[in-house]
């Protein structure tokens, strides 16, 4: 049983900046990183990071957001700047082992069972 337990979500103006936070309460994983799902639209892979350090950022949030891990601590980050409207929707956080997949495919694992889960944290930008 795997616990990922997320926060930093909330509200800004175009421009600003959140940073969200995930800890797993049970156990390290190799591959942690963040999903997100906008009003009307099918979740996507936002950013993923394994414990050798090596990460991949989607084109859409590339420069602007920022993931990172410790990986003692079993926590992940993203930080996100320059957010813009459409950045809106809810950010969820998603671990396991990897199973060997580049972190391109990893990212496109959207379904319940592909990963543990957090429960989400509502980001929400206004113009």
């Amino acid at each position: 049983q795997v616990q990922l337990v997320e926060s930093g979500g909330g509200s800004v103006q175009a421009g600003g900046a959140l940073r969200l936070s995930c800890v797993a309460s049970t156990y390290t994983y190799a591959c942690m990183g963040w999903f997100r799902q906008a009003p009307g639209k099918e979740r996507e892979g936002v950013a993923v990071i394994k414990s050798d350090g090596s990460l991949k950022i989607a084109d859409s949030v590339k420069g602007r957001f920022a993931i990172s891990r410790d990986v003692a601590e079993n926590t992940v980050n993203l930080q996100m700047n320059s957010l813009k409207p459409e950045d809106t929707g809810i950010y969820y956080c998603a671990a396991d082992p990897c199973r060997g997949a580049s972190l391109g495919r990893w990212l496109l694992w959207l379904q319940l069972a592909d990963h543990n889960w957090g429960q989400g944290t509502q980001v929400t930008v206004s113009s």
